[in-house]
């Protein structure tokens, strides 16, 4: 599924420095990308002459790489990059990311990149829907999905997303769709939710009880 609205090649960016061990590696990386048609542009920045780039993106390390969405650091591989680069404009490659920040604990820029473009939500239930994301990362998730609560980014498609994860085979997957259902607001919901109160596992359809009561409570609000 396409997340993004355009197919055309990402744009890339390097900070690199002199003495950098694996900047050269990267850079060589990028502009193998360029040449083959895979990035559309490359820039490439030594911070040691202009330190007010690192400083304007908060980077503190180099290599560091702007992938379109996507900001990578480190001993970056050819095949890496080249793998970012195809993931850019699907949800699965942007689900991967989320998962990558939120193992590092950056959920505020999962935020950000949610406010820029709210139907990346589908990339938070992808990882929700998948059993092999970790307890950590789903514990992201759902602080992520707490404080974008009054954003109005939890809109219809993420509805719609987590409304198919209430159909599960697991019933942890379940509980958490039908769980994070309410912090959409959003009268769509309801369905999904109502449809859970008959759920062959306990913990769903109690689930389903509160967030019932807490959309109608929204509702009334």
């Amino acid at each position: 599924m396409n997340s993004e609205n355009s197919d055309s090649p990402p744009n890339a960016l390097l900070l690199m420095a002199p003495g950098c061990p694996h900047c050269p590696t990267v850079l060589e990386g990028l502009g193998r990308l360029l040449k083959e048609g895979r990035i559309g542009r490359l820039e490439a920045v030594n911070v040691a002459a202009q330190p007010e780039y690192a400083e304007a993106l908060g980077v503190r390390s180099v290599p560091w790489v702007r992938l379109g969405p996507f900001e990578l650091d480190g001993a970056l591989s050819l095949a890496e990059l080249r793998q970012w680069s195809e993931r850019v404009h699907d949800t699965a490659g942007m689900a991967a990311y989320f998962d990558r920040l939120l193992a590092d604990g950056r959920r505020q820029k999962v935020e950000q990149l949610i406010l820029d473009r709210p139907e990346r939500t589908r990339a938070l239930a992808r990882l929700l829907g998948n059993p092999q994301t970790g307890m950590h990362v789903r514990l992201g998730v759902g602080a992520v999905l707490e404080g974008l609560q009054d954003t109005g980014a939890l809109g219809e498609d993420f509805v719609h997303a987590l409304g198919e994860l209430t159909r599960h085979a697991e019933a942890r997957v379940r509980a958490d769709a039908c769980h994070y259902l309410a912090l959409t607001g959003n009268p769509q919901a309801v369905p999904y939710a109502r449809a859970c109160l008959e759920d062959p596992n306990a913990e769903v359809r109690e689930i389903a009880a509160e967030t019932l009561e807490a959309l109608a409570d929204q509702s009334n609000g």
